[in-house]
């Protein structure tokens, strides 16, 4: 795998989480999704992707991850999935995607609005189309949160093995 594609993802996450909470997560190893496979997150945040390439990008938290980072930055306790972790998610996920989106300049891809589900364990039903989907995990001090993107064949298969 290319370390060109996946570090646009990265480098944004990195600097959007350090910009909003004073915080650089550490990466883990990436690897491909299993598309029936559950996902432990409690919210996500997805934006889909169009243009010359198609595909999704996905940020999902557990709840204390998510109520934790939310918290530092409105300056008080959040206990539960409310509006603000809601809201912050759904931000978060937009600007992690468009500037994520800068490193692919040659594809001229565009991003929807960013939707949200929340619920214990809930399912993503991934693109039907045969796009993999790369997880990206990363560390924090509150926990753990993963980034899953998925880009049809124009960027995919220069990615795989």
């Amino acid at each position: 795998m290319k370390k060109e594609y996946i570090m646009p993802f990265v480098e944004s996450t990195q600097n959007v989480f350090h910009e909003f909470f004073g915080i650089t997560p550490e990466l883990d190893t990436p690897y491909f999704v299993k598309k029936e496979e559950t996902l432990n997150w409690d919210v996500s945040g997805i934006i889909g992707i169009a243009g010359e390439s198609k595909g999704v990008i996905v940020l999902s938290f557990n709840e204390k991850v998510a109520v934790s980072l939310v918290s530092k930055l409105v300056g008080r306790k959040v206990t539960t999935l409310d509006e603000d972790v809601i809201d912050t998610i759904a931000e978060v996920t937009n600007i992690i995607a468009g500037n994520s989106k800068k490193g692919f300049e040659e594809y001229r891809l565009k991003i929807s609005l960013p939707s949200i589900i929340k619920g214990k364990e809930h399912v993503v039903f991934w693109p039907k189309q045969d796009i993999p989907i790369l997880s990206i995990p990363f560390t924090v001090p509150e926990g753990k949160f993963m980034l899953f993107v998925g880009l049809e064949k124009k960027i995919t298969n220069d990615i795989l093995l």
